[in-house]
């Protein structure tokens, strides 16, 4: 990998977010608002769609499974053909497209499969776009400094996402009254809300983004595989990274799996549904300034043992939610 513009001009811990930053940390505004919508009222809805005796906590699972499958088994491949200059935005903007259109298409008339295959492909999209996001830090900032833009990109997503989100909720619960639309209605129109709002954000990386980093030749995809599978043989010698991987992969699908399970297992157990849109809003403007706190924690103390506290507060709280189903 080169950078031959030597774009990262030393920049102090303690300065101000750059331009070059701010681009990239909006974008987390524009997906974490797809990212709420699909926590706390996308299952809602799907549940709607579904027949009386339908468990939409194992229909929800299973969507949320084979989207995790599917950029899985993708990502490995794409990402290495991403190194080559040039192609991480490309691939970038396929997924971030892929993601708005099937946002915008989950407010068709749809009944609950065919509305739940769509919203696998939305899913597919963000965590696709998510991917190449990260993966464009490097290009962003100095490697000093990424605790600090990565905790902003994620406190400003969990605060900025409240915006559009506030707004559809208003909607979905003022609209039948003032402009006479149904509830169901409301509801689709909260869809297309997000997805305006998600490329709006987003085309502020899009025009300036730049890839400073990247291969020096472009490789087939036959040579991607064989280089792929260099990468997994010498992963096998260096266990320290192969235990990384492994434990990542655990730790991330546990993370997400409580985030994208919350609302259809609260709506399995009873829990009203203001209820739970109230308690999902109070948690993103609490992450904010969380997340912010944390990104200065890290230039104190190991990242190591900041993690270990969020794991030990995240399963606390797991078995609490574990107890309201009894």
């Amino acid at each position: 990998m080169t950078d031959p513009t030597n774009v990262h001009e030393p920049v102090p811990q303690s300065a101000k977010l750059t331009a070059r930053e701010k681009k990239w940390i909006i974008y987390d505004v524009g997906n974490s608002a797809f990212v709420l919508l699909s926590t706390a009222v996308i299952p809602i809805y799907a549940k709607s769609l579904m027949p009386a005796d339908g468990n939409i906590v194992s229909a929800w699972g299973y969507a949320q499974t084979i989207a995790s499958l599917v950029i899985a088994l993708l990502m490995p491949l794409l990402g290495s053909i991403a190194d080559v200059q040039g192609m991480k935005i490309k691939f970038f903007l396929g997924f971030f497209g892929t993601g708005v259109v099937t946002c915008c298409a989950m407010a068709l008339p749809l009944t609950w499969l065919p509305f739940l295959v769509v919203y696998i492909l939305a899913t597919i999209g963000l965590n696709g776009s998510l991917t190449f996001y990260d993966s464009m830090l490097i290009d962003a900032t100095s490697n000093e400094r990424m605790d600090k833009v990565s905790s902003h990109g994620y406190g400003w997503g969990y605060i900025g996402s409240t915006v559009p989100f506030i707004f559809c909720i208003a909607l979905i619960f003022g609209g039948p009254s003032l402009f006479d639309w149904s509830t169901v209605a409301c509801t689709r129109a909260s869809f297309i809300i997000t997805a305006i709002w998600w490329v709006a954000v987003t085309i502020p990386l899009l025009l300036n983004y730049k890839q400073n980093y990247y291969a020096e030749t472009k490789v087939s995809v036959k040579e991607t595989i064989v280089r792929l599978g260099n990468i997994f043989s010498e992963l096998k010698a260096n266990k320290k990274v192969l235990l990384f991987l492994i434990s990542f992969f655990f730790y991330i699908d546990g993370v997400y799996t409580i985030i994208e399970m919350s609302t259809a297992y609260g709506k399995d157990v009873g829990i009203g549904d203001s209820s739970m849109l109230l308690a999902l809003l109070l948690t993103q403007v609490v992450a904010f300034p969380c997340s912010i706190l944390f990104g200065k924690l890290a230039r104190r103390f190991e990242s190591e043992k900041l993690i270990l506290v969020c794991i030990g507060a995240y399963f606390l709280i797991a078995l609490f939610a574990l107890q309201l189903d009894t």
